[in-house]
């Protein structure tokens, strides 16, 4: 009979520990559950392209690792986001997948540039920006309706475009690069750490000062410090600004933090409150990340953020330093695509012709506004 109870409470253990295995189970799926209703994909962030596979004889050159380049490409800009494509494309070995984000009306035009020149071997998927998704974050003026560029905060969503990868390279349309993009893709972020930018006043790009910018490296360029709810932050009004158009991002960190809904979160509060800098900030998609990247960022190295070159018409660099920049952005008014743009010459060696002629034409037309 003791040998019964024995058995019995063998009998009873196994059962109770198969009850907590299941228990467990069933908490970790319905928690799994729990998040992936919680966390629908945005309205209008949907993938209509599907990456294409590999050749056979790319696949044979390049690495396995993939590397995940997300870049936006607005219609009168296309030029400039494929001539990027092809500077990274043609200087790595890496297994580099470009998203790419447009709008609706973009998109023929952009397969058709991709898939009838030598950039058809790209590894490759388009997503449509729906720009309701930013109804009531962002406050257009009726007057400048035309200078509202929604795809500029598609950087805002990257979770939503690239939902499977880990790390993500973000890079704006004008630029170029010119080392293997791997380097900037390994750059080590901080624990905690959801992204990793080029800091504005230890930029090699900084050394030399905008005419007219006042304080473009600091943050009372980008906020109205007169503003309570800017104040009651405590961030430092001399404290460094980075810019946002490259940076890697920590995707898992990303989701983690919320940081879209973060950076929402300011967007819907200064449509209501105007805690944007009215004088100095040169970017309505930079003030959000400042303030949810407060002293919580990595840095990337600056020689690939070299920037301003679209700031004048003048060559700020020597040719030497320009030839050494692992990237060069032309942020400003002067885009290597216009003709009075400095090292224009630099970025017309990754242009990829438009087949259908029409960003050739826009060329033509912004050249002779930029030459009276």
């Amino acid at each position: 009979s003791s040998l019964f109870s024995v058995n019995i409470s063998i009998l009873i253990v196994a059962v109770i520990i198969f009850l907590l295995v299941i228990h467990h189970n069933f908490l970790s799926l319905s928690d799994f559950l729990r998040r992936e209703l919680s966390d629908p994909s945005p309205l209008g962030l949907q993938p209509i392209d599907f990456i294409p596979a590999a050749p056979q004889r790319l696949t044979e050159e390049r690495n396995d690792k993939e590397i995940s380049v997300v870049i936006a490409a607005s219609d009168e800009r296309l030029g400039g986001a494929i001539a990027a494509m092809n500077s990274i494309y043609q200087h790595t070995r890496s297994n580099v997948v470009f998203h790419i984000v447009t709008l609706n009306d973009t998109v023929d035009h952009l397969r058709m540039w991709l898939s009838s020149t030598p950039l058809k071997n790209m590894r490759y998927q388009i997503s449509e920006f729906d720009p309701r998704v930013l109804e009531g974050k962002v406050q257009v003026d009726p007057q400048k309706a035309d200078t509202f560029k929604p795809l500029t905060f598609a950087r805002f969503y990257l979770p939503n475009l690239v939902p499977h990868a880990e790390k993500v390279i973000y890079v704006d349309d004008d630029v170029i690069v010119q080392d293997d993009i791997v380097e900037l893709y390994n750059t080590a972020l901080k624990p905690g750490h959801a992204a990793a930018f080029s800091d504005d006043c230890d930029s090699t790009s900084s050394k030399v000062a905008v005419r007219g910018a006042g304080n473009q490296y600091n943050y009372i360029g980008f906020l109205d410090y007169k503003k309570e709810t800017i104040r009651k932050l405590a961030m430092k009004a001399n404290t460094c600004s980075f810019n946002p158009g490259v940076f890697v991002a920590n995707l898992t960190e990303w989701k983690l933090q919320n940081i879209t809904k973060q950076l929402e979160k300011w967007m819907t509060l200064n449509v209501v409150e105007e805690l944007y800098s009215k004088t100095l900030a040169g970017s309505i998609t930079t003030p959000p990340l400042l303030i949810v990247f407060y002293k919580q960022h990595s840095s990337i190295d600056p020689m690939w953020n070299v920037r301003h070159l679209g700031s004048s018409a003048g060559k700020r660099y020597s040719p030497q330093f320009v030839k050494a920049a692992k990237l060069l952005h032309w942020n400003g008014h002067f885009k290597p695509w216009g003709r009075t743009a400095s090292y224009a010459e630099v970025w017309e060696k990754w242009y990829v012709p438009d087949p259908t002629g029409k960003f050739n034409l826009i060329r033509r037309h912004s050249e002779a506004y930029e030459a009276k």
